[in-house]
């Protein structure tokens, strides 16, 4: 065993922001993974007999579940050993959850199972245990007449139905981590509750839920999901305490202290007694504050008034706690805040997804198109389904009803099923750190218990050879190990952490997870967002080139203060936004400000008067301001929005000139606006004219329109038909400047040796533009571009590459497929001298079908374009393959996944989102970086000292003691 590798430590799991680490929890990590390296392959042939499944199968928080049975016998045997053992049974089962069930179950299938041993399947594999619970319908007979062959107990089609037993009417379920899953009788296996199936199509939602539920169903779905609640109890300060001396740090503490009193060694018994008090005192402190502000941040979500409309009751007021999934809500109002995921159906909303991204721009939610396939719901469309999905915790700023007069939604998804609940779980129940001190620190211990055991030996003999009485040989026998291990030892390890933090509170850093201060001095890679991290937030806009069929026109420059010409570009421009307004004031995303105040247009909402086929009064206008002249259209009225998604990268609107034409604006990234365009009218210079803005580092947005027939519902036409056959015409250009301190700080971490990577959404040659500027990629080093294609008809899937000159057009036909490095790159080929740069798009086509090439491009690939939220977490968790130890800043928006993943999460925005990232910056640059790596190196040589002084301390007392022993 000497020569494994031990697996990882187990993270604590919760740490206040500004509190000071506990001594116990690096204690307890050590002996947990001792014990569980020397034990488990003793007990793993009993564990492996019983039946096992897979739980959230696929998923991150993936498990194996095992199926057991109490025993009569088994159980009173251990009772009978807790007696005889003082107790110390009980306490080695509370340390080791799977001992537990295995000293007092027997293996069975999980049908029989009244209790379930759980094993996470990443390196961890750290065990718990839960039992199994019924929930008993027969409380409903009376009420509602349910029997086992009523009509709503004999349909099988929904997960619920299925966990129901015939005829006795009840459920077997399990609850793990604040998730309750039940036994599905038709399936064998344990399934997630508290969801609507993700198989349903939007034409079986629509039917099915779009009347809402009855009464009988609400109160059957009530009983088997559980309340809509995120509740995160205030532990009580009592339990705390009993968790704490519970720590194995603290039992061998007082079997240390008790023994130095029998030895009248009292001084430094007080001494180890006092600093106990201590540690314990700060570590239930920082514990309960932590509990606290957690229950403070989801109470608020527990009291909510929701209108919800039944089968046959109609609309009713109710507490939001009494939600279910498949519930209809209706939406009235402002300011509304979702106490659950729903899928609206109906009408559409104005969103603040702070909560979620980490910016408050509002976003439009349109509603779930009924189509007739029986496709699921989620994949029926090419377009992202998170634009149909108001989300729990997120503020409804405008609900717009449709033509039936209400704006509804059917619940998805309750409690901690929720994307707010997952937020919650995740700070719950983090995940631990892969950290090679922790293993250095294991096998330290292993050593030193080696070491001590070596001295109990050499005592027994020493002293039973000079005939000492035998209480005598047993107490200098185990003194050996008090002295071999000593009990300063976890004070000593979080010593370094405890001042890093408290120094980094001093520079607005704060920290919910202290062991990672540690894992910041072994960081060798920083990927960065670009939008708002590298950059500046704000946009602002350069001008405008638009375009006819001789090509493109000269630049329109706001910076003269001359007033766009009147034409369908100008009418775009005013139109195709997702602006909304509130209170009197414009709101949105500052990309559709900056492009609407350029117009000097104005916005408001149509008067009582307003009749236009198939739209509801009140609609969004925006008009020409007073002062301008030679606008031949009194307004134009906002009649349906496809709104904008990362995935697709474009948003339309249908739109109806007062006394006019109806429209079609599009506004997006040019390249995928163009391919929506007709080919003609598309300048043949388009390729040419968008590299000279990017390579510039401006923000380029294309914009293209289409003329409409007014005969058509402009909520009747699909996406596919109005985004098709536009005609192109110009470019938006918006400057995006680099933040100040970004230069300086990436010059310091490239020269002190550590790797900067670029992450963004934006497009390819706008980050290749800025990594030059920032010094990311210096003057002298190349860019190689990455091109991969996917498999189409007969040709198979391709990579090409392209070597960027900083002065030369990118030669898109360019099918070059190999190039010489020594050749074409400076520095003789030195490594460190290219870089790689490619898209998500390609990213993905290497991930499919070019695996083995992926990690010699990330050897060297510095800027990733055009990556989607997803494709951020999953680039981040390569580079981790490669045994990197990555670090990910981001400001939020669309990187919580990759923030979560990396070892160092560090976040530039004060959002809730930041609460699932270990660090949170109050100062929004990246300045923070070297800052958290400097301190996290000054924590990390603090901690090798100390074992370094530890093991001599330790060492010279226990010669100095044995060698008094042979005297």
């Amino acid at each position: 065993m000497g020569g494994e590798t031990f697996p990882e430590i187990r993270k604590s799991q919760l740490r206040s922001c500004g509190g000071s680490a506990s001594w116990s929890s690096s204690w307890k990590r050590l002996h947990d993974k001792v014990r569980e390296e020397v034990w488990n392959n003793f007990f793993m042939g009993h564990f492996e007999k019983g039946q096992h499944a897979l739980l959230n199968e696929g998923e991150e928080n993936e498990m194996e579940i095992f199926g057991y049975r109490t025993q009569g016998c088994r159980k009173s045997l251990c009772l009978a050993g807790s007696i005889f053992s003082f107790g110390i049974l009980p306490l080695v089962f509370y340390w080791r959850p799977a001992w537990h069930v295995w000293a007092h179950c027997v293996p069975c299938s999980l049908q029989e199972a009244d209790t379930v041993l759980l094993r996470t399947t990443d390196e961890f594999q750290i065990y718990s245990w839960k039992k199994v619970i019924w929930i008993y319908l027969s409380a409903l007979n009376s009420a509602f007449g349910l029997t086992p062959d009523h009509p709503l107990m004999t349909d099988e089609e929904y997960i619920i139905n299925r966990a129901i037993r015939k005829p006795d009417l009840k459920v077997r379920c399990i609850k793990v981590q604040k998730i309750r899953y039940v036994w599905n009788y038709l399936e064998g296996q344990f399934q997630k509750i508290g969801s609507l199936e993700d198989w349903l199509s939007s034409a079986k939602i629509h039917q099915k839920f779009g009347s809402g539920l009855t009464r009988e169903e609400q109160e059957i779905r009530r009983l088997i999901c559980g309340p809509n609640t995120i509740d995160v109890e205030v532990t009580p300060i009592w339990k705390l305490l009993i968790k704490e001396v519970l720590n194995p740090f603290y039992i061998f503490q007082l079997f240390s202290v008790c023994l130095w009193f029998s030895e009248d060694y009292k001084e430094y018994a007080f001494a180890i007694i006092i600093m106990s008090i201590i540690s314990i005192s700060l570590t239930v402190y920082d514990l309960r504050e932590q509990s606290v502000k957690l229950h403070h941040l989801v109470e608020s979500h527990n009291s909510i008034t929701v209108s919800v409309c039944g089968r046959k009751a109609g609309v009713q007021e109710l507490e939001s706690r009494v939600l279910v999934p498949g519930d209809l809500l209706i939406l009235t109002g402002n300011k509304v805040l979702m106490p659950c995921d729903a899928v609206l159906i109906e009408g559409s909303c104005v969103v603040d997804e702070g909560m979620l991204t980490g910016e408050s721009i509002p976003v439009t939610k349109t509603p779930l198109p009924k189509m007739d396939s029986s496709v699921p719901w989620k994949t029926q469309s090419e377009a992202d389904y998170k634009r149909h999905v108001l989300f729990c915790g997120t503020e409804v700023i405008q609900a717009k009803a449709a033509c039936s007069g209400t704006v509804r939604a059917v619940v998805l998804q309750t409690g901690f099923n929720t994307a707010k609940g997952d937020l919650v779980r995740s700070i719950l129940y983090p995940k631990p750190v892969n950290f090679q001190l922790y293993r250095d620190a294991i096998r330290f211990l292993l050593c030193l218990v080696g070491t001590a055991t070596i001295g109990m030996i050499y005592t027994l003999c020493v002293y039973v050879l000079s005939g000492e009485p035998p209480e005598e040989v047993v107490r200098k026998a185990l003194d050996v190990i008090t002295i071999a291990v000593p009990p300063a030892l976890p004070a000593a390890l979080t010593t370094g952490i405890i001042y890093a933090q408290r120094r980094l509170k001093k520079r607005g850093i704060f920290c919910i997870s202290p062991q990672r201060i540690n894992v910041c001095g072994q960081l060798n890679l920083v990927c960065f967002d670009k939008t708002g991290t590298l950059t500046r937030d704000g946009l602002d806009l350069w001008g405008v080139v638009s375009c006819d069929r001789n090509g493109f026109q000269e630049v329109h420059s706001f910076a003269s203060g001359q007033a766009l010409p009147w034409g369908p570009l100008c009418a775009a421009m005013a139109s195709c936004h997702s602006l909304i307004l509130l209170d009197g004031t414009i709101q949105g995303d500052p990309l559709d400000l900056k492009m609407f105040e350029a117009t000097t247009w104005e916005m408001a909402f149509s008067g009582d008067d307003f009749h236009i086929k198939g739209v509801p009064a009140h609609a969004m206008v925006v008009k020409p301001c007073r002062t301008a002249s030679q606008v031949p259209v009194e307004g134009i009225a906002i009649l349906h929005q496809f709104p904008f998604s990362s995935a697709l990268q474009r948003m339309t609107v249908i739109v109806q000139e007062m006394g006019g034409d109806r429209l079609a604006f599009m506004k997006g990234a040019p390249e995928r606006v163009a391919s929506f365009c007709q080919p003609e009218t598309v300048p043949t210079s388009f390729v040419s004219e968008l590299q000279i803005y990017t390579t510039q580092g401006f923000r380029v947005i294309a914009l293209a329109y289409k003329k409409l027939e007014n005969d058509h519902h402009a909520t009747t036409l699909t996406r596919e038909t109005v985004e098709s056959d536009l005609i192109f015409l110009g470019l938006l250009i918006l400057e995006n400047r680099l933040k100040e301190e970004t230069k300086p700080v990436l010059e310091e971490l490239i020269s002190a040796r550590i790797r900067t990577v670029m992450i963004t959404g934006d497009n390819l040659q706008t980050a290749i533009t800025v990594a030059r500027k920032s010094g990311m990629v210096s003057e002298s080093q190349k860019v190689i571009l990455i091109e991969a294609n996917e498999t189409t008809g007969s040709s198979s899937a391709s990579i090409s590459w392209t070597l960027v000159e900083e002065k030369k057009h990118i030669m898109y036909g360019n099918q070059d497929n190999y190039i010489n490095i020594r050749d074409e790159v400076s520095d003789k080929g030195r490594e460190g001298s290219y870089h790689f740069a490619l898209t998500g798009k390609s990213f993905h086509v290497i991930s499919q079908h070019f695996s083995s090439l992926l990690p010699k491009i990330l050897i060297n690939g510095t800027i990733f374009a055009r990556m989607s939220p997803g494709q951020k977490s999953s680039l981040v968790e390569e580079f981790q393959k490669l045994d990197y130890f990555v670090g990910m800043c981001g400001d939020g928006a669309n990187d919580c996944g990759a923030l979560k993943m990396a070892h160092v999460g560090i976040s530039l925005s004060e959002q809730e989102a930041s609460v699932a990232s270990p660090f949170t910056s109050k100062t929004p640059n990246i300045e923070c970086v070297p800052h958290l790596i400097k301190e996290g190196r000054a924590a990390l040589v603090t901690s090798f000292c100390m074992f370094k002084y530890m093991a001599l301390y330790s060492m010279i007392q226990y010669v100095g003691v044995l060698l008094l022993y042979w005297v």
